[in-house]
């Protein structure tokens, strides 16, 4: 499978729209401890955070499909989704060596509950520089910070 990743310059209603469905499912699928109710309630901040001022990067496959999407914001990652059928294919490791290459994110928040991210955000070379128990919204979901190095 190519993976073609661009930068997003323009984010119009539509594509946000589908950023926000592609985070939806990506999360019903690797953030078991959120419930539907969770769920819910944090897709506004999503689509904030996508008409946010960080860089946003998409990967398509072949077919122009959406495969996920990564937000850096002043060596922070933000965020980085990838579409529930294709984790493990590699669209986000092409998605991490941009933000860590092309952007310089040295640092990134993590769901402590997300076991998965934090290992391979750990094999990418963040360590826990710190651990908060509630997420930015003040819901009881501890949060990971993790720098390079």
């Amino acid at each position: 499978m190519m993976i073609k990743a661009y930068d997003v310059s323009e984010r119009e209603d539509g594509l946000i729209g589908s950023l926000a469905g592609l985070w939806d499912w990506s999360v019903r699928t690797s953030h078991h401890f959120l419930s539907n109710d969770d769920i819910c309630r944090l897709r506004p901040f999503v689509v904030t955070a996508l008409r946010g001022g960080q860089s946003l990067r998409m990967a398509e496959g072949d077919g122009g499909g959406q495969l996920g999407f990564i937000g850096v914001c002043d060596g922070k990652i933000e965020m980085l989704f990838v579409s529930a059928s294709h984790l493990g294919r590699g669209v986000g490791s092409a998605l991490m060596r941009h933000a860590i290459s092309e952007l310089r994110a040295t640092e990134i928040d993590v769901n402590e509950q997300n076991e998965t991210a934090a290992a391979i955000y750990a094999h990418w070379g963040f360590r826990v520089i710190g651990r908060d128990e509630t997420d930015g919204q003040g819901n009881a979901f501890q949060i990971l910070h993790m720098k390079m190095g």
